[in-house]
């Protein structure tokens, strides 16, 4: 018999790959105000994951730092080893939520992107949310929720966006699939779908170049690019019960772009 989220207390554990910096840093955070003890990933950054870990420790929830390469799949049976283990650190042996945040960005036109650049894209954003959602299923407990991070650009088109924006768009429709076939065990799959986002991903273009920052605010409904704390806030709200009957939606959080 699986354990139910209902049943437990107060400990409650998250997952967030990609949680070292930028939306994933905001979104960990996030959660461990909402007290909910983390597990947060890293691809390179060690000194900047020990940072976060030490900033939800200081809040006063539990935090741990496992490295992982998303777009490494036969590295995900060591990973949720990795995982049993730290549960254990946190007297439990069930994941509540998973946030599949860590990406890689590209930019490059549709005929001028290349087959590896594609397969790259393809490891990281869709078959490394495939599979590693696979492999951790078995740890999740039953009435847990999961949120796959996509992009505005599935609904807005720029050019360059191609190879990316389809990778995102694919795992919306797997989004709609988990939340179907994962609905006997009461596991709510949505998707949250970012607008652009003042963080160094992309190069930090929209944080750092002014012009393309400018040209994001024209843009916006409400007059301005994103910072990452518009959108862990979100994330982490969406885990709260008062969420719960929300399940198969793609939810753009992008302040009104290209409306």
């Amino acid at each position: 018999m699986r354990a139910d989220i209902h049943d437990i207390g107060k400990t409650r554990i998250a997952i967030v790959t990609g949680g070292s910096r930028g939306l994933g840093r905001s979104t960990a955070l996030g959660l461990a105000r909402r007290d909910i003890d983390v597990i947060i990933t890293y691809e390179t950054n060690r000194l900047e994951a020990g940072k976060v870990v030490d900033e939800i420790v200081g809040a006063g929830r539990r935090a741990i730092a496992l490295q992982l390469d998303v777009g490494r799949a036969a590295s995900f049976g060591d990973f949720a080893r990795e995982v049993q283990q730290a549960l254990e650190q946190f007297g439990t042996d069930r994941v509540d939520y998973l946030i599949n945040n860590a990406g890689t960005s590209h930019h490059g036109t549709f005929d001028g992107t290349s087959e590896d650049e594609l397969d790259a894209l393809y490891s990281v954003h869709f078959k490394g949310v495939f599979l590693l959602s696979q492999k951790l299923l078995p740890l999740m407990r039953d009435g847990g929720r999961i949120v796959n991070v996509s992009t505005g650009l599935t609904r807005i088109v720029i050019p360059g966006s191609a190879a990316y924006a389809s990778m995102k768009g694919a795992v919306e429709v797997l989004t709609r699939y988990m939340a179907k076939e994962l609905g006997p065990r009461r596991i709510a799959v949505n998707v949250v779908a970012p607008g652009a986002i003042t963080t160094d991903f992309s190069g930090g273009m929209v944080r750092d170049n002014p012009d393309i920052n400018k040209r994001v605010a024209d843009m916006t409904a409400l007059g301005r690019a994103g910072v990452p704390d518009d959108i862990g806030p979100m994330i982490a709200s969406l885990l709260s019960e008062d969420n719960r009957w929300v399940n198969a939606q793609r939810i753009e959080v992008s302040g009104g772009m290209s409306i």
